[in-house]
C-alpha cells in the first residue's frame, strides 16, 4: 500500500535529515497559537507533528501539547528538542497511524492543530475518519486548524498518480484537496475561515482551514 510505503519513507527522511523543516515553527502554527489563545485553550493536540517544531512553538507559547506522528525517528527528534529546551514537561508524544482511532478519550482537547497531514497519503475515507475521530476528541465549541496542498498547487495532476487525487513526487505521496472535500469535511462544523497561502520553493500553494467543533 502506498500508506505503509509512505511510512518507511518518512522515518528514513527523518533518520537522513534531521530537522528538515528547520527550527522555525511554520506561519500555520503561529497562527494557530494565537487563536488558541484567544480562544482559551490551554491543550493543544498536534497530529502529523513530524520533529516537532510547531509542538516545539506551541509549548513555548504556554500549551501543553500532545504530539503524534507516525514516525518515531521524528518524535524522537523531538523529545530531545523538548528535553533540550526544558519543555519536557510541556509536551506527550505518542507514536501512531491516524488510519486508526486516535488514542485519546471523548472531548479530552480543546485545540487541534495538523499542518499537511490530512493531504498526505490518506484515501478520502480515511481522511473522513480522521475528522470524525478529531471531532469526537474535542470538547464543544473547541478549534480545528488544519492546512493541505490544494488542486492548484502545481504539482496537482503531475508525477506518480496513485488514484483518489494522490501524486507522488521524489518519493512524496500527496492527496490535493478541492474545496468540494473542504466542504465536506465541515459539515457539522462551522467553517470559520478559508485562507489561502504559499509555503516553500516551489511554491507550494495550500489553504489553512479553520473550522469550530458543534
Amino acid at each position: 500500500m502506498v500508506d505503509d510505503a509512505q511510512q518507511a519513507h518518512w522515518q528514513s527522511v527523518y533518520q537522513r535529515h534531521p530537522h528538515m523543516y528547520g527550527e522555525l515553527p511554520s506561519e500555520p502554527a503561529r497562527y494557530a497559537a494565537e487563536l488558541f489563545r484567544a480562544r482559551g485553550v490551554r491543550a493543544v493536540l498536534d497530529l502529523g507533528a513530524g520533529h516537532g517544531r510547531d509542538a516545539l512553538h506551541f509549548a513555548r507559547s504556554g500549551f501543553s501539547v500532545h504530539a503524534i506522528d507516525f514516525s518515531p525517528n521524528g518524535l524522537a527528534q523531538l523529545a530531545r528538542a523538548a528535553e533540550h529546551d526544558g519543555l519536557a514537561d510541556r509536551i506527550t508524544t505518542t507514536v501512531h497511524d491516524v488510519r486508526a482511532p486516535l488514542p485519546l478519550a471523548d472531548g479530552s482537547v480543546s485545540g487541534v492543530f495538523a499542518h499537511m497531514l490530512l493531504c498526505m497519503s490518506l484515501s478520502t475515507s480515511d481522511i473522513h475518519a480522521l475528522v470524525a475521530e478529531i471531532e469526537r476528541v474535542l470538547r464543544p465549541g473547541g478549534s480545528f486548524v488544519y492546512t493541505v496542498r490544494h488542486t492548484g498547487d502545481a504539482h496537482f495532476g503531475a508525477g506518480i498518480a496513485h488514484g483518489d487525487d494522490i501524486y507522488e513526487h521524489g518519493g512524496f505521496a500527496v492527496h490535493f484537496f478541492n474545496r468540494a472535500l473542504v466542504d465536506r469535511l465541515a459539515t457539522g462544523w462551522h467553517l470559520d475561515e478559508i485562507h489561502p497561502f504559499e509555503e516553500g520553493e516551489l511554491p507550494r500553494r495550500l489553504w489553512r482551514i479553520t473550522q469550530t467543533c458543534p
